[in-house]
């Protein structure tokens, strides 16, 4: 059974008219990635934004980045990045009950025919790097753990590996990688792992499974 997932990340939406770094329309380029999606032969099962969803957490930037992912709102997914501000995005999207209660990490699965969708949230509150404690690896670990069989990808803000991008590695998952990958050394049916954060794509491999980044 084919099973098609779309991965947007790091759309960095601020209110309407305004531009990114006060040159960049990450509104058009939402929109235009939206119309991309809405062109797929195939419908996608899901539809994940892996974080920085907004430029600086501001409720009426989550207004807009509702207001443009619209079109997509029955197979939305979305997940916090360093950028995001939690309880603001549970407001703007109140019908996603997998973002789960105010004031916790977003941590959420999504079982599909053949497919589980497992994520995990690796930001911080007012810092940009990403980390996964011990509370966080171990909730990772036995969603996992209840179903060994079915093929999983696990999605996620922050890369969890070394880019050699200077910059980017100080604001990557500075807590918890190595905690990371011996849960996925664990649970063989986890496929890959996705993420974002970098605005770029790159791929690695982490416990023996590729992981990838999406661009901006």
């Amino acid at each position: 059974m084919t099973r098609l997932v779309v991965q947007l990340s790091d759309t960095h939406v601020r209110r309407p008219g305004e531009l990114a770094e006060r040159r960049v329309d990450t509104a058009a380029a939402l929109r235009r990635a939206v119309e991309a999606v809405q062109r797929l032969p195939l419908e996608p099962d899901a539809v994940i934004v892996s974080g920085d969803c907004v430029d600086s957490g501001a409720p009426s930037q989550y207004d807009h980045l509702r207001e443009l992912l619209a079109p997509l709102a029955d197979r939305l997914h979305l997940l916090p990045g360093n950028h995001d501000a939690r309880d603001a995005m549970r407001d703007a999207f109140p019908e996603l009950a997998e973002l789960g209660p105010r004031g916790t990490p977003v941590q959420w699965t999504l079982d599909l025919p053949g497919l589980r969708l497992v994520a995990i949230d690796t930001s911080v509150d007012g810092v940009a790097h990403g980390e996964l404690d011990e509370a966080r690896l171990a909730a990772l670990d036995a969603t996992l753990a209840a179903d060994r069989s079915t093929p999983t990808i696990v999605a996620m803000h922050h890369p969890p590996f070394t880019t050699l991008i200077e910059r980017m590695d100080d604001y990557g998952l500075r807590v918890g990688r190595a905690g990371f990958a011996a849960v996925l050394a664990r649970h063989p049916q986890v496929d890959r792992v996705v993420s974002g954060h970098l605005h770029r794509s790159i791929v690695s491999v982490v416990a023996g499974r590729p992981a990838l980044t999406a661009p901006s």
